[in-house]
């Protein structure tokens, strides 16, 4: 009996481009209509576009600036950079910068390219210098500007048109998917590709986006609705790194004010400062947790929430959060004690001046009158 031997066909990219975003914190907060108005060439709020079931109230909240910036050509393991740079800008403090590479080809040469932008030293490089220059531009429209150190990058590859033309030809191609969702060429264990494209998400018969925690890849025209959540929840990332480590050293300065012993003779309000102190670092870091996780509205239109839900269970967002909430919580109880301990220092105060001016009232009682004379 001769068996039928299944070929697995190669699958060849007609047209597609990869978007290498780079995020950056830049400050506290913006104001983006003073951001709009100080650069208004170029620029246009930017909007999700909607599948077909979604209601027209889905949108950012509020919406973040849209800037397309002209770039300087060259080229990244032999795919060439688009001329144009796109740049978005969050009011809770946040900028991503998005290259655009133009593709084409077998789907087996991205492996290349997905290794090269890991981490790639030119664009990080460029893209915080484009940042720098925005910093300079918007001026006195961010609160408390400062560029953090730290970046998170994200690749995704998007695939409108590709043969062979059938439903799903990717479906057999999961050990390729995994190498190329995380940049590595050794190969996989069987248990390593099933967990690399677990995260799998089809709004119909020929779409799919697979996400990973370093890429991702979407299959289908029309998917910037889906390429723009997953720039908003890199972004997301990104915040909650910030606030962890933030909180963190609140909590190291809080703990140390609390561990401190109050001197003798300090001067009255002396203590209030420390209090103060912590007070806007969690004021600062609750108002920030509150922006970053309330801009995206995602309820109308169940399809995005599900991408949000799958990229945020990537992400491990909710551990972040989870661990963002405790700290604001142990904050909160740093907080009150410091508070309580400063109203019983400033109530033993007032014990000792009543005291002495009631041992004053004694002693003067007891003086002879005209002990002068």
């Amino acid at each position: 009996m001769v068996r039928d031997i299944v070929v697995q066909e190669p699958v060849t990219i007609t047209k597609g481009t990869c978007f290498a975003l780079f995020a950056y914190d830049i400050g506290l907060s913006i104001n983006l209509t003073d951001a709009e108005r100080r650069i208004i060439a170029g620029t246009e709020r930017g909007r999700l576009r909607h599948k077909a079931r979604a209601p027209q109230y889905f949108e950012y909240r509020p919406a973040p600036l849209r800037l397309v910036q002209e770039g300087s050509v060259f080229d990244v393991c032999h795919y060439q950079a688009s001329p144009t740079v796109e740049v978005m800008v969050y009011d809770f403090g946040a900028v991503t910068i998005t290259y655009r590479f133009p593709i084409d080809g077998p789907f087996s040469g991205l492996l290349e390219l997905s290794e090269s932008l890991y981490e790639n030293e030119r664009l990080l490089t460029e893209s915080r210098g484009r940042v720098e220059q925005l910093v300079q531009a918007l001026g006195p429209a961010i609160e408390r500007p400062a560029i953090a150190g730290e970046v998170e990058d994200y690749i995704i590859f998007s695939f409108e048109s590709y043969t062979p033309e059938r439903p799903q030809p990717w479906m057999s191609h999961d050990t390729d998917l995994a190498h190329l969702l995380r940049a590595e060429q050794t190969p996989f264990s069987d248990q390593e590709v099933a967990d690399a494209v677990s995260c799998r998400i089809s709004f119909g018969p020929e779409d799919a986006a697979l996400i990973d925690w370093h890429s991702a890849v979407l299959f289908g025209k029309e998917m910037d609705d889906v390429r723009a959540v997953l720039e908003f929840a890199n972004v997301e990332l990104l915040e909650m790194r910030m606030l962890d480590e933030q909180l963190d050293r609140a909590l190291d300065e809080g703990y140390e004010a609390l561990s401190r012993e109050p001197r003798l003779l300090s001067l009255p309000g002396s203590h209030e400062k420390d209090v103060t102190h912590i007070a806007q670092l969690q004021v600062d870091s609750a108002l920030l947790f509150e922006r970053v996780t309330n801009t995206l509205k995602l309820l109308g239109d169940q399809y995005l929430a599900r991408v949000y839900r799958l990229v945020s269970q990537r992400f491990h967002l909710e551990a972040w959060d989870a661990s963002i909430l405790r700290k604001l919580q142990t904050l909160e109880s740093i907080y009150s004690k410091m508070s309580d301990r400063a109203g019983t220092r400033r109530m033993e105060v007032l014990e000792w001046i009543i005291i002495i001016l009631i041992a004053l009232s004694i002693i003067l009682s007891l003086l002879p009158l005209g002990a002068g004379h």
